[in-house]
């Protein structure tokens, strides 16, 4: 008797029943191994579905300003102003001259190195606040927004008046040793070079405590203005602080708007309060602060004008952080905490790639939400995810985002915008058919080297 074919079919009955072993394993351990979407419900509306309200503004056009914008036009001739230092020298008066003795030679003044001023001569008088020039034998002189050759001119007419000196006689000489300063406070949370700290633009949060550095800075006049208060203390704001500069007056006038704006806003949040269907209201721009946009919408012209961008003793010039300006991962994603681009936009493929998590991949092992922690084995990548929008009055919305369509259209990408919680997860059959190939490849593969 021939025992070859009998033995051969045995073999392949002993295979066939490890394949059926296999198989109902995996069947039996994906039944009993639930699905996350089931038992961590999310209510999503999906992306296309959404209304243009709760969708982030694209930045991606947006240019940046002119920057001569933020500067002051100089006039053709300097006028003068109280605190302004002139160089004044009178023949036989100033200085002091006896009858018969020769004339004293005028003083010549040289600049300090950092003033762009040619040298000056003569002795050196201060206009005053009120903007008179006090002169030797004669009344003080309105010199405020006079150039050096009309002061000029005044000074000769005033002692030819007083019969102080003949006209033949009266050739003054007027010029500027020191033009006034406004002394102006900049506060910079982007780090700048006010400080040894150095804060990178790659990142926004870390080791630092993003403590604001702030300087005082002198600026000349007709210099008295946004865009050389940015220059003298490092520039333009860096990709780490806002796309605006803000601009807070010194004066009392300013300081009180502030104050009554805030005591305002907070007794309307305490009167909503008092209402558990009422709707907090949030933070308005305040009146009294003016905000300099660096970035706007092609074609569009800032509405900004020289009274704006001009600075006074003690206004002060902030830089803010946007340290806020952030989105968080979870769910298969790798949690964490990520900055947003400040120049370009973001969509949600590009969110995911910043987590470490691209689209198309498997789950990763620091992902969570697949059943067992086996859900990667089957090599199906999660194919959903959420993001968590915040909305007014405490309230939320979650945009689905189906990962196939997203990646053949554009428009199912939805932009990330600061505060939004990514959440990646399996869809059920994507969970249930890992599960069961991962059942199956574990421990049908092991019963059937095992028979």
């Amino acid at each position: 008797m021939n025992r070859k074919p009998l033995q051969a079919k045995k073999r392949a009955l002993r295979v066939l029943r490890s394949f059926k072993t296999a198989a109902a394993a995996g069947l039996f351990c994906t039944a009993f191994s639930g699905c996350s979407t089931l038992t961590q419900p999310i209510d999503g509306v999906p992306a296309n579905r959404l209304p243009p309200q709760f969708f982030a503004e694209p930045k991606n056009d947006l240019v940046p300003v002119d920057i001569s914008l933020l500067s002051l036009e100089p006039p053709r001739d300097y006028q003068l102003a109280g605190g302004d230092i002139l160089g004044v020298y009178i023949e036989g008066v100033l200085p002091f001259n006896p009858p018969n003795a020769p004339p004293e030679p005028p003083p010549v003044n040289f600049p300090d190195a950092q003033s762009t001023l040619p040298p000056s001569i003569g002795y050196p008088i201060a206009v005053q606040d009120d903007g008179t020039l006090a002169l030797p034998l004669i009344e003080p002189l309105k010199v405020e927004g006079l150039t050096l050759e009309q002061v000029r001119e005044a000074i000769r007419d005033a002692y030819i008046d007083s019969e102080i000196l003949r006209p033949e006689k009266a050739r003054p000489i007027v010029t500027i040793i020191k033009e006034r300063t406004y002394d102006v406070i900049v506060v910079r949370e982007d780090g700048g070079n006010l400080t040894n700290q150095s804060i990178a633009a790659d990142f926004i949060r870390g080791t630092s405590d993003r403590s604001a550095s702030g300087a005082m800075v002198k600026l000349p006049a007709y210099q008295n203005d946004v865009l050389h208060a940015l220059v003298e203390t490092g520039g333009l704001p860096g990709l780490n602080a806002k796309n605006e500069v803000k601009v807070l007056r010194a004066s009392l006038a300013d300081q009180r708007k502030r104050a009554q704006f805030m005591q305002q806003f907070y007794a309307q949040q305490q009167a909503a309060k008092l209402d558990p269907c009422a709707c907090p209201p949030e933070l308005p721009e305040d009146p009294s602060i003016l905000r300099i946009p660096l970035r706007v919408k092609p074609g569009v012209v800032p509405d900004i004008s020289a009274k704006d961008i001009e600075l006074k003793d003690g206004d002060i010039v902030y830089i803010e952080s946007r340290e806020t300006e952030v989105f968080y991962t979870g769910g298969l994603l790798p949690g964490g905490e990520h900055s947003l681009p400040r120049d370009y936009d973001l969509d949600i493929l590009g969110a995911m790639a910043i987590a470490g998590q691209g689209v198309g991949s498997t789950a990763g092992s620091r992902g969570g939400g697949n059943a067992f922690g086996v859900g990667s084995v089957g090599g199906v990548p999660p194919g959903r995810v959420y993001i968590l929008r915040k909305t007014r009055c405490d309230g939320q919305v979650a945009i689905e985002v189906d990962l196939a369509k997203a990646i053949n259209d554009p428009r199912q990408r939805p932009l990330i915008q600061a505060g939004d919680t990514i959440i990646l997860q399996y869809k059920c059959e994507e969970e249930l058919l890992n599960f069961g190939l991962g059942s199956f490849f574990t421990y049908g593969i092991t019963e059937l080297f095992r028979n």
